[in-house]
């Protein structure tokens, strides 16, 4: 993003009534703070319980990182715009922003998608699941994830910095992201346009058809067992991934599948609302009271720090 004139952006929000910015300040805050406490805590239970040492919480344990990098990418600044009133955010700070959001959001895609493997390999290849999902694979697919998102970001990033920025400075959004970027910038952006939406369409469809897949097979290994207790905890499994996988893909399709315009704007920031706050804040719960070993390794964990505190 070649800046000429302009050094600073300005990010105009969610609004300007004054009642609803206290009302948003509150709501962030506290979905924030939730969200961070909330996936700290499954990092923690992972790290420290040795039940929970097995491919599918080393995944969960690298999914709660990258909610919590997320959501800490978006909304700090956006609360501290509100206190403060200060709008204003530096070029280098906003091309920052953009590049850490992007990189943070398409990564999770990928490890969405990994995550969807390694049910299909613990649900349909059970005898072979410890020796298929060893630490150095898994491994190996945590950098893959990365390495991915790397890639999508590297070459619409490296055309964003190439954009002339003249007339306007107003970002109309209440963090830096490439839509509202575009629409401001005095180049002709229908390349990098074109694009973004293809490193988009490529990141969804590509995750989307490993996790169909996956659970394609999943659906018709489990419809073959007879016992319906087995089928039952089998599904009550995949259940907290559907769930997540469902409120990710569903947000994104539109904001990046569907072709943005002024009137979507609303929307587009009401939706980027649910995924950098609401969902990151939700995604801990979901894990944690639709999964057994989760609750039994936090209630150890509150016995224990009950057991230090009458110390």
């Amino acid at each position: 993003m070649r800046n000429h004139t302009i050094t600073t952006f300005i990010l105009l929000g969610l609004t300007d009534d004054p009642r609803m910015k206290v009302l948003a300040f509150i709501f962030l805050f506290f979905t924030y703070m939730l969200s961070v406490a909330g996936n700290l805590t499954i990092i923690s239970l992972t790290l420290t319980d040795g039940h929970l040492r097995t491919a599918m919480y080393l995944f969960l344990q690298n999914f709660s990182f990258l909610e919590i990098s997320f959501t800490t990418a978006c909304i700090p600044r956006f609360l501290y715009n509100i206190s403060t009133g200060d709008k204003v955010i530096t070029y280098t700070a906003c091309a920052v922003q953009v590049f850490f959001t992007y990189l943070f959001g398409i990564t999770e895609f990928f490890l969405l998608a990994t995550m969807s493997f390694d049910r299909y390999v613990a649900i349909c290849k059970p005898l072979h699941y410890v020796t298929i999902m060893n630490n150095r694979v898994c491994h190996r697919l945590i950098i893959s994830c990365w390495m991915a998102g790397l890639l999508i970001i590297i070459p619409p990033l490296s055309l964003g910095l190439n954009l002339e920025f003249c007339n306007s400075n107003v970002i109309d959004h209440f963090f830096c992201d490439a839509t509202p970027l575009l629409k401001i910038s005095c180049s002709d952006t229908w390349f990098i346009e074109r694009m973004i939406l293809v490193c988009a369409v490529l990141t969804f469809i590509m995750t989307l058809v490993c996790v169909v897949l996956s659970y394609m097979y999943i659906i018709m290994t489990i419809l073959r067992f007879s016992s319906s207790q087995q089928r039952k905890k089998d599904f009550s499994t995949c259940s907290s991934h559907i769930v997540v996988v469902s409120i990710t893909y569903g947000s994104c399709i539109f904001i990046y599948i569907k072709p943005s315009s002024k009137k979507d704007m609303a929307l587009n920031k009401g939706v980027s609302l649910l995924i950098s706050s609401i969902s990151p804040m939700l995604n801990p719960f979901i894990y944690t009271l639709r999964n057994k070993q989760v609750k039994k390794a936090l209630q150890n964990l509150i016995k224990k720090i009950e057991f230090f505190l009458k110390k």
